[in-house]
């Protein structure tokens, strides 16, 4: 395609996107050949001006129009987010939620138990004792983290002050994820989805939250990690194994796009309108096919509610060396 198809590239803030590109070329291994190619150029323009990093774009790089097998070339746009929940160290009353590490014999067994089995079952809840990494007050933050896959946990400490920590994804039950949004849907319960409106939902009918939980069976098991002052700046380690940028960083189908390609994304819908470049590094078990991208809009409670409730049209040209 000619770079005039590519509406709002003289807008777009490029050093943003530049950030999250260097980021991939620290592990340029894991690129295509001919993105690596480049790399040595991207780390020499990152202090360049605006206007000659898109020279460079333009001189250096083609764009492709991603397109389905069947030639269609809109797709879905949807968004993930980092949570961000306060946590105990100790059960409590008011903090009686666990988030597991990894239990002894994951590997030997699976699939391992499912979340109800894990709930009620005694060799399962023995398999798990001792393997709390943290509690926190509410389940359906608990089952949010999960289906995230990472999040950051804020914790009390004994001086009064709260400290942040990561919360990495460290395996699974091998279960098959089941969405609790589909539940409500399939029964006629909700016509809000989203998780605010699956709060809402919870409100009204706190004697169906075990049933919506146990609805799906998978379970995601984490590791912590310390959360430095320049960490806590970007996001949590995609696919690609390097930290996600806000705003910049997307999950795709690998097998339809290479980690570290450069992509320009252009959305337009009800929740946000997008014409930006951003950088495939991650992906994740609900982004399949060419023309599907998930966008990491960053952490805290603002990105969840805009990662709960966008799911729009998706447009993507792929920029690859000339």
């Amino acid at each position: 395609m000619a770079w005039r198809e590519l509406a709002g590239l003289e807008q777009d803030k490029l050093s943003e996107a530049w950030n999250a590109w260097l980021k991939s070329c620290e592990r340029a291994a894991s690129m295509a050949a001919p993105l690596a190619a480049v790399c040595p150029q991207v780390r020499a323009l990152s202090i360049a001006s605006a206007q000659e990093q898109q020279d460079w774009l333009k001189s250096r790089m083609q764009p492709y129009r991603v397109e389905s097998l069947q030639g269609e070339s809109r797709g879905l746009l949807t968004a993930y987010f980092e949570p961000l929940v306060d946590a105990s160290r100790t059960p409590s009353a008011a903090y009686s939620v666990p988030l597991y590490a990894p239990p002894a014999g994951l590997a030997n067994r699976k699939p391992w138990y499912t979340r109800q089995e894990m709930d009620t079952l005694p060799e399962a809840q023995a398999a798990l004792k001792g393997r709390a990494v943290a509690y926190v007050a509410d389940p359906v933050d608990a089952l949010i983290l999960q289906i995230q896959g990472s999040g950051r946990i804020r914790v009390a400490q004994a001086d009064g002050s709260r400290r942040n920590s990561r919360l990495a994804f460290a395996g699974t039950n091998e279960q098959p994820y089941k969405s609790v949004g589909k539940w409500l849907l399939d029964q006629g319960l909700v016509k809000d989805a989203s998780w605010p409106g699956i709060k809402v939902w919870l409100a009204q009918n706190p004697q169906r939250q075990q049933e919506m939980l146990w609805s799906n069976p998978r379970m995601v098991f984490f590791r912590e990690e310390p959360l430095s002052e320049l960490g806590a700046n970007f996001g949590p380690r995609g696919a690609q194994g390097v930290a996600l940028t806000a705003g910049r960083s997307i999950a795709i189908d690998p097998g339809s796009m290479p980690y570290g390609t450069p992509v320009w994304l252009a959305s337009s819908g009800p929740q946000t309108q997008l014409q930006k470049l951003v950088i495939a590094q991650d992906t994740g078990s609900a982004i399949t096919g060419a023309v599907r991208a998930d966008y990491f809009v960053g952490w805290g409670a603002q990105a969840g509610e805009l990662a709960g409730r966008l799911k729009q049209p998706l447009q993507m040209w792929v920029l690859w060396p000339k």
